[in-house]
């Protein structure tokens, strides 16, 4: 569409959760593409699932989520800060997710979830999350596989939430480390040995520098061959990382919940008269 000003043009972009987290009003700490990306395919998010979140903070992943589970799944979010919770909560009606998310104002380290034998997958982004995974266990469906996920920024943390998932029972823990890397792609020039060598003592004679390799080097483009064919035939593509990995937010503590084995298992009912049918059966066959 036009701009205003008639002196540009203005891209109207179709919303979606990725574009809300560049711009949403920061009222915590937020979840970024990258972990949020992991979360949701290791926690086995999809359309139908029914989720738990807490914290909500200031709702990034809860959209995510959404869209995720979406459109017949269920988002139970969980929110200890009552001005955090109504924010949130707003948002999720002005955003039409208000069907499908039920937030509620709860401190869930001291009182629980509330749910019992409802949920697929649990997220836990709070300050001392081992409080919360006994009632996290109750919630989950109890006759079938859960995943449960939990977002700490300390080692501390990590520690003794793994000592709590232990304690109730939960298998395959692991924690992950979402880091960032950048590959920077450069070519440079394919040479053997003993060419290198013999090109370093012309240009030592000569007095001049490696031009070619330089101009690789700054990713200046050559000319092209008589014959029409570029010179970057002879040029392989590498790439370089930096010395430094940054984008460490939190380590992500996941873990599985088990499916309850039914302890009784039923017996046949043997009565006096069956015993004596099968006496006379096998004393007939002698």
């Amino acid at each position: 569409m036009i701009s205003n000003n008639y002196k540009g043009f203005i891209y109207l972009l179709h919303p979606t959760p990725e574009l809300w987290t560049l711009v949403l009003p920061h009222r915590t700490q937020i979840l970024y593409i990258a972990d949020i990306s992991f979360i949701t395919t290791y926690l086995d998010m999809k359309p139908g699932a029914r989720v738990i979140e807490s914290g909500t903070g200031s709702g990034s992943f809860s959209h995510s989520i959404a869209r995720t589970i979406a459109p017949t799944g269920k988002l139970f979010s969980f929110e200890y800060h009552l001005e955090r919770a109504t924010l949130a909560k707003q948002e999720f009606q002005d955003h039409g997710l208000g069907d499908m998310i039920q937030l509620e104002h709860r401190d869930v380290c001291k009182n629980g979830f509330g749910l019992v034998d409802t949920v697929n997958a649990v997220f836990l982004d709070l300050p001392a999350p081992w409080e919360a995974i006994e009632s996290a266990k109750a919630a989950f469906k109890q006759h079938r596989t859960g995943k449960i996920c939990t977002f700490s920024p300390c080692i501390e943390q990590v520690a003794r939430t793994v000592t709590a998932l232990n304690d109730h029972e939960f298998v395959e823990i692991t924690m992950y480390e979402c880091l960032i890397r950048s590959h920077g792609v450069i070519p440079l020039h394919k040479i053997d040995f003993s060419e290198a060598l013999e090109e370093a003592k012309l240009n030592a004679l000569a007095g001049v520098t490696n031009t070619r390799k330089r101009k690789l080097l700054e990713g200046v483009e050559e000319e092209t061959d008589a014959d029409g064919l570029s010179t970057a035939v002879e040029t392989l593509l590498v790439s370089k990382t930096p010395e430094e990995a940054r984008g460490h937010t939190s380590y992500l503590t996941f873990a599985t919940f088990l499916p309850a084995i039914q302890e009784s298992v039923e017996m046949p009912l043997v009565t006096k008269e069956t015993v004596v049918e099968v006496i006379k059966e096998v004393e007939a066959t002698k």
